[in-house]
């Protein structure tokens, strides 16, 4: 299936999940009952999931490794990992302020007609696992195994890049190991073709099941944060777009949106960024950033830069003391975006991520923590966003580190008038 037509069927995909879960909310009104019918719906998706999961261990790993070892030495190593990092911290502050500088403008929260929950009522969310001295202790596995078993990438990264050193420090003796794991990338990099092919069906499944549950009513209702929230987010997309223009220039930014549309498409649809992992690998690599890059520079993006999750942090935390009339001084916001840029980076690997960090932040500012029951009724859709701009952010953080480098290399192919990839020669 070629990349128009998968994006086209996602879209088909959504639309029946819309059309299904409707009909599905006023067949069977009984919450319990509407629960379990989505429950069934819910399956297909959580299959497709379920694969996503089991390749993006052996991929983040192959692909890593066999980055660093084509990188050659160590100092390569830190030079682009030390790029990468300045990025993601410059974008991560930039999302942070943007979705503080916006929240106070559209003020969502203020007079907000909706019956505020028991101040005394509890989220079920841990918060425990945010403190800067748990997350450097996560960093680093106790084992290899267990890290890849858990699906946890950022200590798949720091074991990725011990080995991938080791590796390019053997040289030639390295050579017959390095050629090996190229080979399980290959395999992985086929295999995600295969599992892709299931997206336009999960795709329907992940929306029938939210809305047979919520009811098309959750979207009237928060109607107003969501747009407001989507204005913002579509701002980011501007601000990304628009440092892209300055790198690549016109052709280069419309050429980079066409080649990551269909991820981008696949994070909204499946509200997961890792759905859109292997998708972003390949066709990054086709718009011409090294396999040593994007293999390197993609899987730290996805623990450091989650620009979209970054701007929903600050935007959330804002309404929710908005909704309840708690002022904030700009003192007080600011020391909030410091504290989010740390605890923030604990993100990768924690169920509900983006929920959890608005949770513990509310606390150090004296704002009920059960405001974050406003929010979580439509958090699938604000998940879907957020999930969406992330892909958006890593791929012109790669395109940028590469550019710094001055190994993003021209290919040989170009645009056709429907913004398909072909060769000259077609």
């Amino acid at each position: 299936m070629t990349g128009s037509r998968l994006t086209t069927m996602i879209f088909v995909g959504m639309l029946l999940g819309i059309a299904v879960g409707y009909a599905c909310s006023i067949t069977w009104p009984d919450p319990q009952t509407a629960k379990e019918i989505a429950g069934y719906i819910a399956l297909i998706s959580d299959v497709f999931l379920r694969l996503i999961k089991m390749i993006i261990a052996p991929l983040v790993f192959s692909t890593l490794v066999v980055g660093i070892a084509h990188l050659g030495d160590t100092a390569a190593v830190g030079r682009v990992g030390g790029k990468a990092l300045l990025w993601f911290v410059g974008a991560s502050f930039c999302a942070l302020m943007l979705g503080l500088i916006l929240v106070n403008i559209m003020q969502p929260g203020v007079n907000l007609n909706l019956p505020l929950p028991d101040v005394g009522a509890g989220t079920g969310l841990k918060t425990a696992s945010l403190s800067l001295k748990e997350f450097v202790t996560h960093l680093v596995p106790k084992s290899a195994v267990e890290a890849m078993a858990n699906n946890e990438i950022l200590q798949i990264v720091v074991f990725s890049i011990f080995f991938g050193v080791a590796l390019a420090a053997l040289g030639e003796k390295g050579h017959f190991l390095a050629k090996g794991i190229e080979g399980v990338a290959d395999v992985m990099l086929k295999v995600t073709g295969y599992v892709m092919l299931f997206a336009p069906v999960a795709v329907f499944a992940a929306i029938a099941a939210t809305i047979t549950t919520q009811g098309i009513g959750v979207l009237i209702t928060y109607g107003k944060f969501l747009i407001e929230f989507y204005i913002g987010l579509a701002v980011l997309w501007a601000l990304l777009m628009g440092v892209g223009f300055l790198l690549l220039g016109g052709g280069g930014i419309v050429r980079l949106i066409n080649l990551i549309k269909e991820p981008f498409v696949l994070a909204f649809s499946t509200a997961s960024s890792e759905a859109a992992y292997p998708k972003m690998l390949t066709n990054l690599e086709q718009f011409g950033v090294p396999n040593r890059i994007t293999s390197f520079v993609l899987p730290m993006g996805y623990s450091f830069n989650l620009d979209g999750s970054m701007m929903y942090c600050t935007f959330a935390v804002m309404f929710i003391a908005q909704a309840y009339n708690i002022p904030l001084t700009w003192g007080q916001q600011l020391t909030m975006l410091f504290l989010l840029m740390v605890t923030s980076k604990g993100m990768a690997g924690v169920p509900r991520a983006s929920l959890v960090v608005i949770s513990a932040t509310l606390t150090q500012f004296n704002i009920p923590e059960a405001g974050l029951l406003l929010i979580i009724g439509i958090d699938q859709f604000l998940d879907m966003g957020r999930s969406a701009t992330n892909v958006l952010g890593n791929s012109v953080a790669t395109v940028a580190v590469a550019k710094w480098e001055g190994q993003l290399t021209a290919t040989d192919q170009r645009l056709d008038h429907v913004g398909t990839v072909v060769s000259p020669a077609e």
